[in-house]
Order: C-alpha cells, then sequence, then structure tokens
C-alpha cells in the first residue's frame, strides 16, 4: 500500500489560520492579528456559557470574516492611496455618526494611488480627486464592506462551512446601533458570535499597541455604539485574563480545532486551494487568473519534465498559491503604471518570503512553501527574496519560475501591455541564455504552452463571449465609457452588456464581477491591442512586480 501523502494531513482549521495571516497583511495589521482575535472571542464565549456549536461558530468565523477585505482593494487605492494603511485606520475610529464617516474619509482621500505616487504634487489634483469622489467614490466606498463579506462569504461557502459560520460572517460589520452593514442590524438582531468577534477584532488591535487598558478603553468608548454593553461589560471584568498569553497564537489557535482528527481529503485540498489561488489573485484587476494560469502550465510542464507523482502535485500546489504574499503589498505599487521607487520594489521583493512565512506555519503546507518561495529566484543568484543560485534551486522550483515568467507575460499589466505568446517565449529563452532561467525547465514550459491560445465553446453561467470580453475589461477597473471605447461600441451598448453580465453571475459591481470572473478562469485578455495606454512601458523587460 502507497504511503499516505504528507497533505493528507492537512486540517481546514490549518489552511483557514494560513489564509488569515494573509488577511492580517492586507489590513495593514501584524501576522497573527486574526488568530489572537480568535483567542480573545473564544474566551469571551466561553465566559458568556456559549455552548459547544456555537463556540465552533466563533473559531471559524473569527479566522474568515476578513479575509474578503483585498476583494477591491484597486477602488480604495483609486480613491485612497495606500489600501492598507486605510483599512488599519478603519479600526481606530467608531463610526458613530455622518460627521465621524466623513472625516475617515476626507482624511483619507487623495493620500495617493496607482497612477499618483505615494501622494498627491498639488491642491488641485486632490480638490479634481475630490469632485470625482462626490460623482461617484461616495458610491464605491459604500459598495467596500458589502463586498468584503460577500466575498468572504463566498469563500466560506466553498470551503464546506456552516450556515451558521456563514451567518456569522455576513455580519462582521453591523454594530450594535445599527449603522453598520451590510443591512443595517442593530442590538439582538446581530448574532452574538459575530459580536463577540467583532469586539474581539478592535480590543486585539488596541491591545497590541498600547496594552490592556487602551483595550478596555476603547471597548468602553463603543459601548452602545458599536458594540453590544452586555459584551462591553464581560469583556472589560475579565480584559487581564482575557487578553493574557496571546503570543504563539498559531499553535493554541491549531489546539482550539473543533475538528482535530478530521483532515481534508487531496480532492478537498486541491479545491480549497484553487478557491484561495483565485481570491488571491483578485487583489489586483491585472492579476486575474493569473495563479491558476501558472498552476496549469506548470503541471504540464512537470509532466513533459518527466517530475515523480509527489513532486507534481507539490509543484501544482504551490502554483495555486504562490502569490500569496502578494496580499502584503498595497495596490498602490502592484497597480503602478510608473516605474517603481526603492522603497516599492523592496516591498514588492519581499512578497515571496511572505508567502513562504505563512504557508510554513502548517507543517503539513511547508512542502508547498519550500517550493513556492523559489518563483522569483534566478540560476545566476540575481533573484529575491533570497538571492539563491544553481544547485539551492530544486526541480519543481526552477519549473515554476519558467511558468510564471511565462504566464506573466502573456498577460497586461499596469505598467505594461501584454506581450504574446511567441514575445514570452523569446524572453523566456534570452532568460535561458543569460542564465538565470534553467533550460530544461523552459523547455517544458513552452512545449507545454504550445504557442497556442485555447479556445473554449462555451461560457459559465451563460455569458457570451462579448459579455466575456466585457467582464475581463470590467474586472481589470475600466469604466463603462472605457470599455465601449475598447471593444468600438457605444457606452449604451456596453451599459447593457454589463447589466447582462450582473444579472447572469449574480454580481453587483465590479469588485464582485471581477471575483467570479477569477473563480471560472476568465482572466483579462491577453492580446496586447486591449485597453492601451500611453503611461504604460511597451517593453517586455523583467520587472519586480511581474508575477
Amino acid at each position: 500500500m502507497a504511503e499516505p501523502s504528507a497533505f493528507s494531513r492537512v486540517r481546514l482549521a490549518e489552511l483557514l489560520a494560513v489564509l488569515s495571516l494573509g488577511a492580517d497583511l492586507g489590513m495593514g495589521q501584524p501576522m497573527e492579528h486574526v488568530l489572537r482575535q480568535c483567542l480573545v472571542a473564544l474566551r469571551l464565549a466561553g465566559e458568556l456559557g456559549l455552548d459547544e456549536d456555537d463556540r465552533k461558530v466563533v473559531y471559524y468565523g473569527s479566522l474568515v470574516s476578513w479575509v474578503g477585505c483585498h476583494v477591491d482593494a484597486y477602488e480604495q487605492a483609486k480613491w485612497f492611496g495606500d489600501d492598507t494603511v486605510l483599512k488599519a485606520d478603519f479600526r481606530r475610529t467608531d463610526f458613530s455618526g455622518p460627521v465621524a464617516e466623513a472625516r475617515f474619509m476626507l482624511r483619507h482621500l487623495g493620500g495617493g494611488g496607482p497612477t499618483l505616487g505615494p501622494t498627491f504634487t498639488s491642491a488641485a489634483e486632490r480638490a479634481r480627486l475630490g469632485l470625482a469622489f462626490l460623482r461617484a467614490g461616495r458610491r464605491d466606498a459604500a459598495a467596500i464592506l458589502s463586498n468584503h463579506w460577500q466575498a468572504a462569504d463566498a469563500l466560506a461557502a466553498q470551503l464546506g462551512l456552516t450556515p451558521g459560520v456563514r451567518a456569522c460572517v455576513e455580519q462582521t460589520f453591523e454594530r450594535w446601533d445599527g449603522r453598520g452593514a451590510p443591512k443595517g442590524a442593530r442590538g439582538e438582531q446581530i448574532l452574538l458570535t459575530a459580536r463577540l468577534v467583532n469586539l474581539a477584532d478592535v480590543v486585539v488591535a488596541y491591545h497590541r499597541s498600547a496594552g490592556t487598558q487602551a483595550a478596555v478603553a476603547v471597548a468602553r468608548e463603543r459601548r452602545g455604539t458599536q458594540f453590544d454593553p452586555a459584551v462591553v461589560d464581560a469583556f472589560t471584568a475579565r480584559a487581564e485574563e482575557l487578553m493574557a498569553d496571546l503570543d504563539g497564537g498559531w499553535d493554541q489557535v491549531q489546539r482550539a480545532d473543533p475538528a482535530p482528527g478530521t483532515p481534508l481529503t487531496e480532492g478537498e485540498l486541491d479545491a480549497a486551494l484553487l478557491a484561495v489561488a483565485d481570491f488571491v489573485d483578485v487583489k489586483s484587476p491585472w492579476t486575474i487568473g493569473h495563479s491558476r494560469g501558472v498552476a496549469e502550465l506548470a503541471q504540464a510542464a512537470a509532466w513533459i519534465a518527466g517530475l515523480p507523482d509527489a513532486a507534481r502535485d507539490t509543484l501544482r500546489r504551490a502554483a495555486l498559491v504562490h502569490d500569496l504574499g502578494r496580499l502584503g503589498v498595497p495596490n498602490s505599487v502592484w497597480d503602478k503604471a510608473g516605474p517603481l521607487s526603492l522603497a516599492e520594489t523592496e516591498r514588492v521583493r519581499l512578497h515571496p518570503y511572505l508567502t513562504e512565512r505563512m504557508l510554513a506555519c502548517s507543517p503539513a503546507l511547508a512542502p508547498i512553501a519550500a517550493v513556492a518561495v523559489q518563483h522569483h529566484e534566478r540560476l545566476d543568484g540575481s533573484g529575491y527574496p533570497r538571492g539563491l543560485s544553481g544547485a539551492a534551486l530544486t526541480p519543481e522550483g526552477r519549473l515554476l519560475a519558467a511558468a510564471d515568467l511565462y504566464q506573466a507575460h502573456t498577460e497586461e499589466r499596469a505598467h505594461r501591455r501584454a506581450g504574446t505568446p511567441d514575445e514570452a517565449a523569446a524572453l523566456l529563452r534570452a532568460e535561458v541564455r543569460a542564465g538565470r532561467i534553467d533550460a530544461g525547465a523552459a523547455e517544458a514550459v513552452l512545449g507545454a504552452a504550445g504557442h497556442r491560445r485555447p479556445r473554449r465553446g462555451t461560457w459559465p453561467a451563460g455569458l457570451t463571449t462579448r459579455e466575456v470580453e466585457v467582464l475581463r475589461l470590467l474586472a481589470r477597473g475600466l469604466s463603462t465609457r472605457r470599455v465601449a471605447e475598447v471593444l468600438h461600441i457605444s457606452p449604451r451598448t456596453a451599459g447593457h452588456h454589463i447589466e447582462h453580465i450582473y444579472a447572469k453571475t449574480g454580481a453587483t459591481n465590479r469588485a464582485l464581477a471581477g471575483l467570479f470572473a477569477a473563480r471560472h478562469g476568465l482572466g483579462p485578455s491577453t492580446d496586447p491591442a486591449t485597453e492601451p495606454g500611453s503611461a504604460r512601458d511597451d517593453g517586455l523587460g523583467a520587472r519586480a512586480r511581474d508575477d
């Protein structure tokens, strides 16, 4: 009988905890913020006498409630600059009325963006953005919280979490005073499990920066506005005990796993990693479908290269989640059309390390981490994050690096057009000649690519081919008018297509349409003529953010 795979020991709690680390980075929080929040919420549940089923809801709801916070990071960056700074400040604000909301928006509006750099250069630019925000930005801002819970809920459904957990996730942004989202639930209409998670999230953030007294103070300040008075009273009565010993959050959360003896099947793991891949890729409209494409290409190349079954499985799974660390870099960097500054480049070069660090927290996922971290390493030591070279690069890592480079250069980015398959092949072979990419890995990838684009006869949700073209542009963040210009149709016709797309897919805005596109493998078109922009670099030179 064959030995069981190391991956047969992966538990859902481990995978959710890994994903929570990515959510931490995307929210501008240190790693293990969500894990600490989970511990505090569980302790509060014990204080209040919640039964086993509700404690399970608190456990899984804590881990998954915030994972959707990057799904519309592109829109956030467009108005507010560094989306991670915006979300970090979110916990520092009590949105108790219109004045507090307006102050928060004005404090961040015009903080910089993908096209404007870290700060505006003139008051006029800020004023122009302010006028644009009045026209469209407020609508976008109102949709942000709804997008976040819907994305988290969809992922929870894909991972098989219970209706109780999903109901808790839906109320992540509700407030005791009824001023929350998405339904404005108030008081006892909000599940007690959600009330615990909401309080724990904020007090943990304050505890980390200023200690238990600060956590108690913010709970009391928001008693009756954001938080349930009874939950606040239970927390403040035992705050020292509830906030004690939060270091080593990973181990403590894993010990609290409600299903410790129920690992995922390999099929369930593959489905979960695919869902995570699509989820990560919607961080930027330029990368929708990227991880799925890299995984398909790497898997086919692994067959050509003759890798053993176990190595092929590891490579495919590593390819799906190789860009998990992207969540830790703001969209003001990923979506910038101009050259990156030195500081921005360093942030980009960190993302493979972040991927490894998150995955390696789980011993069962550590083999994936060891391959995923190599996707930007190069044979001559010029890659990152560690500058590995030669024999230090594994066969799986070499294939992943080649597949990632080829796939990325057939996709458009904010700073350059998409390359044709022939151009991407020429680039890959040039990297081989320069001693940066392994020759065997490159030829396996090129053989797998076949230098032709696959065609499909039917599209998901009954979409037409034209609607798929519109969806790809919509997911990239193009306005209705710009979609019309690119496709040489009238704005009215483009608007009709968008209405049909929303009706067929169940999406209600661009962010959710982009998530639908990612989950169904409908990444942006690689046609170099699509959405040309004068600010883009038409060259195919290597850039740090080309993943």
